[in-house]
């Protein structure tokens, strides 16, 4: 759709010092073995097909063979950090089977493939440049969603744990023709997810950007989308960015529910994810406020895409409260307050602690 594609590349925003102390307060920060400018001294690069021979805009990296050791060694260490929260005992068992190179996002980042060496099953890791809005966005990502992800910084250098799924572009290109009674299930499914994103304004979740974990159920299956780019965490100055029902290439799931979706039952499903984030906010009042201490501090945008998201809300929402917000993270702070206001009053009070200057 014309006007929903960001207006240039993610521009990557320094991490800051009260944003270093909340990660350091919340374990966040850890001393890793490797830092991300250490994977740049690869050698060779070889493009990484996918099994129909398609280019997956990853490459395969080789570095030297000291380098291989050395960096290995760490990958190991790192898996073991996001995983068994440092046990050692677990690397004997483990080796790297593969680096790959993505030049295509915005953070460039390199995936790691960790094999076990007993059964052959295998898992992967990121590693990142830090980006104070990645950053906020996985924060947000924890506390607001359904979805518990594990991450660690340490200077310059993000690692991102794998979010297990199929790809959302995959998932409609083959996983579509399902019963009438699982279509209803991702139908549901992708308004709330449509509504996660909106109230807590993650942007550019086209299909590429997202996977659905299945789960079988007694009857059919359960569906749950997943975010895995978090790049784009209140950044863009436009409403739609913010609400993936805009972008053409989730089309084929936002079909699904113009055919089996009533008004009535989005609205209610709407209302059923304000209410489950409402609850989730309550329970962690304290890490969200702190979060929020910092985040209407920092500058994660650009004055003109603030200025532009907070008219595209005000519209939207038929409230001026958002004419005085300074930067995203106070647009950020008013969007849920506001959205989770309108039908749960009741749920509000964790946010009170906080109050946006005038």
């Amino acid at each position: 759709m014309k006007g929903n594609k960001p207006s240039k590349k993610k521009v990557s925003f320094h991490v800051q010092k009260e944003l270093n102390l909340y990660l350091d307060a919340y374990n966040r920060n850890i001393k890793l073995p490797l830092q991300y400018e250490d994977l740049l001294r690869f050698t060779t690069a070889v493009p990484l097909m996918d099994n129909d021979e398609n280019d997956t805009f990853w490459e395969t990296v080789y570095f030297c063979e000291s380098d291989t050791r050395e960096l290995h060694k760490a990958m190991q260490e790192i898996y073991a950090l996001l995983k068994t929260d440092g046990d050692t005992n677990v690397m004997e068992h483990l080796s790297v089977a593969r680096i790959d190179y993505c030049t295509f996002g915005n953070s460039k980042p390199f995936r790691v493939r960790i094999i076990n060496r007993f059964n052959d099953n295998y898992d992967h890791f990121y590693v990142k440049r830090a980006d104070a809005s990645r950053i906020y966005g996985l924060e947000l990502e924890y506390l607001l969603s359904p979805n518990a992800i594990q991450y660690f910084v340490d200077g310059e250098t993000l690692i991102e744990e794998h979010v297990a799924g199929i790809p959302g572009d995959d998932f409609m290109k083959n996983n579509m023709n399902e019963s009438l009674f699982n279509k209803t299930r991702i139908a549901k499914e992708f308004i709330k997810f449509n509504e996660r994103c909106f109230v807590r304004l993650l942007g550019d979740m086209r299909s590429y950007n997202f996977v659905v974990d299945i789960t079988p159920d007694i009857e059919g299956s359960q569906y749950r989308i997943r975010a895995i780019d978090f790049d784009q965490q209140s950044y863009e100055g436009r409403k739609s960015f913010y609400m993936p029902q805009y972008f053409k290439e989730n089309n084929p799931i936002i079909f699904l529910g113009i055919e089996h979706m009533g008004p009535e039952v989005v609205t209610q499903y709407q209302m059923e994810e304000r209410s489950l984030i409402a609850v989730r906010a309550k329970a962690e009042r304290t890490r969200l406020n702190d979060l929020f201490e910092v985040m209407v501090e920092d500058e994660i945008s650009f004055p003109n895409k603030v200025e532009l998201l907070k008219k595209d809300l005000s519209v939207h929402h038929k409230n001026d409260v958002f004419m005085k917000c300074r930067n995203m993270g106070e647009i950020v702070l008013t969007n849920i307050q506001l959205l989770l206001k309108k039908e749960f009053k009741q749920s509000l009070i964790y946010f009170d602690e906080l109050e946006i200057d005038d």
